[in-house]
């Protein structure tokens, strides 16, 4: 079965280096987090943002609050994979986004990552500044 993304997807490639894998020579299980946590910091800078300049200019940095994640099959040295998100949730002060990893049209994990608008300086959420909310609602 093709994949068709939907209107809000986004996605970025990921060559797996030889640091990414494990003693079997797969992708190490804790790599696909950080090949999600890549795609979802270019997504911000597609809409004009970059993380830094959101914690440093309007004092707001997004952390995750929870993870699900399954592996449905090993990704391995120098493949070529395809790191996905779409937007599925849009909350006052979080965003839930499906997640997906693939080498081709062959589907190798999966997951929901919710991340939570917070406060630096507090270190407690925060309601998504209405500039910002503007640009994620029109990626819904």
């Amino acid at each position: 079965m093709k994949y068709e993304p939907k209107a809000n997807a986004f996605s970025i490639p990921v060559r797996v280096y030889y640091e990414d894998t494990d003693a079997a020579g797969v992708v190490y299980y804790a790599n696909y987090l950080k090949f999600f946590e890549r795609c979802r910091t270019e997504w911000v800078r597609t809409l004009g943002y970059d993380q830094s300049e959101l914690a440093r200019d309007h004092a707001i940095v997004f952390v995750v609050g929870s993870v699900s994640l399954q592996y449905l099959k090993p990704a391995r040295l120098d493949d070529l994979l395809c790191v996905g998100l779409e937007v599925e949730k849009l909350g006052r002060a979080q965003v839930v986004f499906r997640q997906h990893v693939r080498r081709g049209d062959e589907e190798l994990a999966t997951g929901t990552v919710q991340i939570v608008c917070v406060d630096p300086h507090k270190m407690k959420s925060t309601a998504i500044p209405d500039w910002l909310r503007q640009k994620l609602e029109s990626l819904q």
